[in-house]
């Protein structure tokens, strides 16, 4: 690997914001209108204000840094600090959406009525194995390392689709976080903690209107307890988990969306290499309780929707 060709400085820096940065930026805009509308709502509304204040000065910042020291490497910081800080505006979806009422009931209505009984419920009573336990969890935590290595395969072999790549994921992330702000879906691990288990058997399915803005208790995650996976899923929900995003699902819409970028790439290692796990994904966001089963389909139907309205946008803006 030539590392100079990624600290030298370019000849041509470009010095506008890259187009995710400005989609960073639409963002932060759009979810302060809501605050704004929202104040007398919110427990503490200047707290949502000045973090939206630190994005735009963080996303400023790391532009300012490319532009002192214009090479690829900067390039990239930037792109990886965007992405480290979705689990900020994750975490974001579930104070906004708490302006509205709960529909977890609805979706679980649906789930009863399309298959007879909850499969987020039956399914890990029914593949309780350890193998097919840390197989899910497995899968689940496979997600995060899938969008690193397409980002990573783009910017080491296909650098002059690079910052394309990186537009596509992250807008769809946005786009996704837009969906669960005004779309307040927690998904079976904390609905069914919240009515119970036995009423969730006996198919009753109370709506909770805004429980859930100040109740975050989940249930204990499905499967072998022991398991390293098991271990890696149940500490990332302690830490980072909150009582939002179910619908759709963006693990298995973004993943979709990166088998879609690694078949692009013309690598078909990368892509073969990849599709287990994401197809894995469709099953254990099921098996964990993180989400209904409907909430996978219309993750697969808005990952293909996302991947073609962002890429169609990057063509148009000759990324």
């Amino acid at each position: 690997m030539n590392i100079r060709k990624y600290i030298e400085l370019e000849k041509k820096p470009t010095r506008a914001l890259m187009p995710l940065e400005w989609v960073v930026l639409a963002y932060v805009v759009f979810t302060l209108i809501i605050v704004l509308f929202g104040l007398t709502k919110f427990s503490n509304p200047d707290a949502m204000i000045w973090g939206r204040v630190r994005m735009g000065a963080i996303t400023l910042g790391m532009w300012v840094v490319y532009r002192l020291i214009p090479c690829r490497l900067t390039r990239l910081l930037r792109v990886v600090v965007q992405m480290s800080l979705l689990s900020w505006w994750y975490a974001d979806t579930y104070l906004l959406n708490c302006l509205f009422p709960n529909l977890d009931h609805i979706f679980a209505r649906a789930e009863q009525a399309l298959f007879g009984f909850q499969p987020a419920l039956v399914f890990a009573e029914k593949m309780p194995q350890i193998f097919f336990s840390e197989l899910m969890d497995m899968a689940y935590a496979s997600y995060f390392p899938i969008i690193a290595a397409v980002i990573l395969y783009y910017f080491f072999k296909r650098y002059h689709e690079f910052e394309r790549t990186s537009f596509i994921i992250l807008a769809s992330f946005f786009a996704f976080y837009i969906i669960y702000d005004v779309l307040p879906v927690t998904g079976p691990m904390y609905y069914y903690h919240a009515v119970g288990l036995d009423r969730i058997t006996q198919g009753i399915f109370p709506s909770l209107g805004d429980y859930f803005c100040t109740h975050n208790e989940m249930m204990e995650s499905p499967g072998y307890q022991n398991g390293i996976f098991y271990s890696l899923v149940t500490a990332a929900h302690d830490t980072g988990e909150h009582p939002t995003a179910a619908f759709p699902s963006s693990h298995v819409g973004i993943s979709v969306i990166c088998m879609l970028l690694a078949w692009h790439s013309k690598s078909r290692k990368l892509f073969f290499w990849l599709l287990p796990f994401a197809t894995l994904i469709c099953f254990a966001t099921v098996y964990i309780r993180a989400h209904y089963v409907i909430d996978v389909f219309a993750g697969l139907g808005f990952g293909f929707a996302f991947y073609w309205l962002w890429a169609w946008v990057a063509n148009r803006a000759k990324l």
